[in-house]
């Protein structure tokens, strides 16, 4: 049996390297996937679990971080037969053929890679009852839209960027006028319309949570010009940025802490 010792950079790029004929060379897609607060990571969607497609660019200096935060830990790499191919998976399921062994340091508490700064600790606090409702009335996960306006403004209603965002939010000029926003530095229209977007951008992408980021931050253009994640650093990192602090966000609301799926 083979065996492996490997950074949380090497896993993701050797589970696509069954992508290897089948993609584009500037990159490969490593699945994320959730079940029962146990997370995997798979070179397809898994069969009962929620998964989040993650473009990993071949080129990349450092893979992104796919596990979260979870210490060290090992586990095992399977192979197994799904629609007529071979996929491989760090989830034992049915059928399932054990390919190799793995160790991954994920660092708790710190960024997903250097180039996220300073992600920071949850902030519960500004805003509570527009979150919670916006949440609840668009059909989104409220630990995942305060994880984005935390990347996002870090809550400051007046912020405005370079390029023009807005408010809690950063709701740029098109979204503004799309939404009908007043005052784009109103949390409450700020989040609401934000809340908003994030529902008609994540129907557009079938519930693809990280497509939907990535239109959130370069626009819907930007993603059907690339066919998915642009290959621009600012949004690659946002993406993760964001990942990290819902992970965050989620223990901090009392959401079931995620572990490996070993």
């Amino acid at each position: 049996m083979n065996s492996l010792r490997a950074s949380p950079w090497h896993l993701p790029v050797l589970l696509g390297l069954a992508l290897a004929l089948a993609l584009p060379a500037q990159a490969r897609v490593v699945w994320r996937c959730v079940q029962g607060g146990t997370v995997s990571l798979s070179t397809a969607p898994e069969p009962g679990s929620k998964c989040e497609a993650r473009e990993v660019p071949d080129d990349a200096v450092q893979t992104p971080n796919l596990w979260g935060a979870m210490g060290v830990f090992s586990g095992v790499l399977y192979e197994r037969e799904q629609d007529g191919a071979l996929v491989y998976g760090t989830r034992r399921l049915p059928g399932s053929r054990e390919y190799l062994r793995f160790t991954v340091h994920t660092p708790p508490g710190e960024p997903a890679h250097e180039g996220l700064g300073n992600v920071g600790t949850p902030q519960l606090a500004p805003h509570s009852a527009l979150f919670a409702a916006n949440a609840k009335a668009f059909g989104l996960d409220e630990a995942w839209l305060r994880a984005i306006a935390h990347a996002e403004s870090g809550f400051d209603a007046d912020a405005v960027s370079p390029k023009g965002a807005r408010g809690v939010m950063q709701l740029m000029p098109d979204v503004i006028a799309d939404y009908g926003v007043v005052d784009p530095h109103a949390p409450a229209e700020s989040i609401r319309a934000g809340a908003r977007h994030l529902r008609s951008l994540l129907r557009r992408y079938d519930g693809d949570r990280t497509r939907a980021l990535a239109a959130y931050n370069a626009g819907i253009g930007t993603v059907a010009r690339f066919d998915g994640v642009p290959p621009y650093a600012e949004t690659r990192a946002y993406i993760d940025k964001v990942q990290a602090l819902y992970l965050r966000y989620r223990a901090a609301m009392g959401h079931p802490v995620e572990r490996p799926a070993i």
